[in-house]
């Protein structure tokens, strides 16, 4: 397992911890249609620990004999400051950049964690399920609502999204996330992924971009 630094878009190292991962489920409409779950009336909310975070340039690493693996892209938020408790029109404050993350996910196990009414860490959470990007710093993106990314898997585009097709845009997000617990420097942000999920398998080829600020070519392998 490669060691973990937060970074810009150009490679620099960005001065930040490496903190835990706060992710939401169901924030894409047709990612909610597509696993045929229930649309959440709150923000359904989870956490990796630092140790899930992986740069994605180092190869996607899923883990060997535990099921089908999904990707599910999304943007990912880095925070550089403490929020607690705060507004949506404050949380921009607390907002270093915009970059891409995989949440990778144990599409079995989940489902079988889901099935018995129980967490879904094991699923979600395990070292390395987090591989991210370079971050864009928040200045150079004046209106994240209209970040568009993509998922290629072989050549073959999986995923397509938008920020503004989320049903909580990420100022929203920060906030409610921020009056359930508090947002530290070095914080990731997981904004939700849309339709297209599917299995990885060693030897897949990805791109993943984001707009015209990221483009990112990597490989998965056990």
């Amino acid at each position: 397992m490669h060691s973990y630094q937060h970074k810009d878009w150009q490679g620099n190292d960005i001065e930040l911890p490496s903190g835990k991962v706060v992710c939401v489920g169901r924030n894409y409409l047709d990612h909610i249609k597509e696993l045929e779950n229930d649309i959440p009336e709150d923000a359904l909310l989870f956490m990796k620990p630092a140790t899930a975070l992986a740069d994605v340039k180092n190869d996607v690493v899923i883990p060997e004999m535990k099921g089908a693996c999904h990707n599910e892209l999304e943007i990912a938020v880095l925070i550089n400051k403490r929020l607690t408790d705060v507004m949506p029109a404050q949380a921009t404050e607390g907002i270093w950049g915009y970059g891409l993350g995989l949440d990778l996910t144990l599409r079995d196990l989940q489902d079988k964690l889901k099935s018995n009414g129980l967490p879904w860490e094991k699923a979600k959470a395990f070292d390395g399920s987090c591989p991210l990007s370079g971050f864009v710093p928040a200045m150079l993106i004046p209106e994240p609502e209209y970040l568009k990314f993509q998922l290629n898997v072989n050549g073959k585009v999986r995923q397509v999204g938008e920020a503004r097709m989320m049903m909580r845009e990420v100022n929203q997000l920060i906030s409610e996330i921020s009056h359930h617990f508090s947002l530290m420097p070095g914080d990731i942000v997981m904004t939700g992924t849309p339709k297209g999920v599917g299995a990885l398998i060693q030897g897949d080829q990805l791109s993943l971009s984001m707009g015209t600020f990221l483009s990112i070519e990597t490989q998965v392998t056990f």
